[in-house]
């Protein structure tokens, strides 16, 4: 094994991280734009480049140089923390609703996410659970069913809010540590069928899943409402053309497109550097996770290669799904393209969890 870190991802991560404050800061001066569009601007300049980058290149410096078998003692406390954290958001006056969601805590001016916090908690624990049983995950009682308590737990938690595109990634991510430590695919199959039809059913029983899906089969169905988001993103990523118009250029994140800084940033990408530009994004992104993967695979220890797994798909879903829904593959969702996109928080978690893989990335296997 070496001690030195994986330099390919980590040149990946930081071409990922310039490349989004630049993205972020073109877009975000589309607030300048709007009524008391300064003040809101610093507070979002402040919260993204002071509360997520700077705090979360600390968090990935410390995570890099801590090794990840510590992370192992501490998961289940990290795990429980992340739990009484998601709770909170249900006290009044601790956790505050907005967007027709539960999502949130405030302590004074300050608003924090824990669902950015339970996801790192969930895959840091249950890669314990999974190593512990890695000599019995072909049984059902000692592989699948530990796997399936954190799943229901997790569920209850994340739908509660609601926050349906949370838990798909966080299952996702689950699944694929399952699958990675060794579970039979058959439960696999089963397990998905169930949480299949889970999802049909949660789709007719909320209302707003049901407009995304009717939305989706047909975006021009009301583009002054439901349709419109989706229809101003079609418009800014065709308007970009080849080369785009160029950097700050956009005219669609003014006073057009929705969350220009949130859910919509790769849309302003896309119309300020074109086809090549949101090519390249989508290729950055496919990189990160082939070589998120290989530092999985040449991980000495199984809980690294679990945990590796488990933050690659977590950081890498999150983002294709953000891209699809913009590019009309899939209905909207409200998950974050990470490090691009608004969100003080996920910025914060995702830099910390790459400092993690980091660490993992400096104790592998010598490929002869």
């Amino acid at each position: 094994m070496h001690r030195k870190v994986d330099r390919p991802f980590f040149i990946i991560v930081l071409v990922l991280v310039i490349f989004g404050v630049f993205i972020f800061l073109s877009a975000s001066s589309g607030l300048l734009a709007n009524n008391n569009g300064e003040v809101k601007y610093y507070s979002v300049m402040f919260n993204q480049l002071v509360l997520g980058l700077l705090a979360g290149s600390i968090a990935c410096f410390v995570a890099s140089v801590v090794h990840f078998s510590w992370w192992r003692k501490m998961s289940f406390w990290v795990f429980l923390f992340s739990f009484f954290a998601m709770l909170a958001v249900f006290i009044p006056g601790v956790g505050f609703f907005h967007g027709g969601a539960r999502r949130w805590i405030s302590i004074g001016s300050f608003n924090f996410q824990p669902a950015e916090f339970y996801k790192i908690g969930f895959v840091m624990y249950l890669a314990t659970l999974l190593t512990a049983a890695k000599n019995k995950m072909d049984t059902f009682k000692h592989g699948t069913v530990p796997f399936l308590i954190m799943l229901g737990i997790s569920a209850g938690l994340i739908l509660m809010q609601p926050d349906t595109d949370t838990f798909i990634v966080v299952a996702a991510a689950g699944t694929a540590m399952f699958i990675a430590a060794g579970g039979r695919w058959l439960h696999v199959f089963g397990i998905g069928v169930v949480g299949l039809i889970g999802l049909i059913c949660l789709i007719f029983m909320r209302p707003y899943l049901m407009e995304r899906v009717k939305t989706f089969i047909d975006p021009s169905k009301d583009p002054q409402g439901s349709s419109y988001q989706i229809e101003q993103s079609l418009i800014a990523i065709g308007s970009g053309g080849v080369f785009g118009r160029g950097f700050g250029q956009s005219v669609q994140k003014f006073n057009f497109l929705p969350e220009p800084i949130g859910d919509s940033i790769f849309a302003v990408a896309s119309e300020e550097f074109g086809f090549v530009g949101s090519f390249a994004i989508i290729i950055l992104y496919l990189l990160f996770t082939f070589q998120g993967f290989k530092v999985a695979i040449r991980s000495t220890e199984m809980y690294g290669s679990l945990l590796a797994v488990g933050i690659i798909v977590l950081i890498a879903l999150q983002s294709f799904l953000n891209i699809a829904a913009m590019l009309a593959i899939i209905p909207l969702s409200g998950t974050p393209l990470l490090f691009i996109s608004h969100g003080g928080t996920a910025l914060f978690f995702a830099l910390a969890s790459v400092g993690v893989v980091i660490n993992i990335s400096r104790f592998q296997k010598k490929i002869v």
